[in-house]
């Protein structure tokens, strides 16, 4: 099942959400690049600071969800509604593309691992690849979610729901490295401090738990998220400065070697 995406819910959680694509960026050491393609370009309000780093580039912003792109209003950006793997098993964009950036976006993707050497074929030689993915998938926040849509009577309904996940960065880096790349791979946890009424539910009926929300009939839903809300304040009780959500990403960042083309060659997996 395919979820859709609500851009104002989504963007709720603006800065907090933005905070790791500048940080992504900050490691990007590309000074000139000509074409540069966001990969789950999202809302696309992110995707404006590409443009603001690098004007004179064509900028391009890609994301499946239709209601994401119809949110984008940078006129400098050319946004389109599209699936990334679609876009790298094209070859459009095969050694064309200066810097390639995909903000949590490929953990939607089951087999993004597999994904990389074509992603790192579509980077001019001595381009950059660069992306961050959620690293948290065994925090409270989801495994919450999925114990719960286990759970009679949720789990007939709940069984085919696309769920994120993602890898550990030393597993990126071994892949990358084995594809010729120099790789830039840490993680970071951020302490996000959330105000207002059950937050952790509010960011995560958002994004990761959206997926679950949505294969739900609406009467199942309201006793589901009563639910989930009661669990989510016991894992995360307020403090007297709000409540504190941990959330652990991963980051990459891939210079493409100039010597030669990329060939793919079989990824890197960690014990799981």
């Amino acid at each position: 099942m395919t979820h859709r995406w609500d851009p104002d819910r989504y963007l709720a959680y603006a800065d907090e959400r933005g905070r790791p694509y500048v940080d992504l960026l900050a490691r990007v050491g590309a000074t000139d690049p000509a074409h540069v393609v966001d990969l789950g370009c999202g809302p696309g309000n992110l995707t404006s600071l590409l443009a603001d780093r690098w004007p004179d580039a064509t900028v391009v912003g890609i994301d499946s969800s239709a209601e994401m792109v119809a949110a984008a209003t940078d006129t400098r950006i050319d946004f389109r509604v599209g699936d990334l793997r679609d876009w790298v098993s094209s070859g459009a964009a095969a050694g064309g593309v200066d810097v390639v950036v995909s903000n949590a976006t490929l953990q939607w993707l089951p087999d993004h691992l597999d994904l990389l050497p074509d992603l790192v074929a579509a980077v001019a030689p001595g381009g950059w690849l660069a992306f961050q993915v959620p690293a948290n998938f065994h925090e409270p926040s989801h495994t919450l979610c999925r114990e719960l849509a286990a759970e009679a009577p949720y789990a007939a309904h709940t069984a085919d729901a696309q769920l994120p996940d993602s890898h550990e960065p030393a597993t990126y880096l071994s892949a990358l490295a084995a594809l010729g790349c120099e790789v830039d791979a840490w993680e970071t946890t951020y302490l996000h401090v959330l105000a207002g009424q059950d937050p952790v539910f509010a960011w995560v009926s958002g994004t990761g738990a959206r997926p679950i929300l949505q294969a739900l009939p609406a009467d199942l839903r309201a006793s589901f998220e009563e639910e989930f809300r009661r669990r989510l304040r016991a894992a995360y009780p307020p403090q007297p400065h709000g409540v504190v959500m941990p959330f652990r990403r991963a980051f990459v960042v891939a210079r493409v070697p100039s010597w030669s083309s990329v060939e793919p060659v079989e990824t890197v997996r960690e014990e799981r």
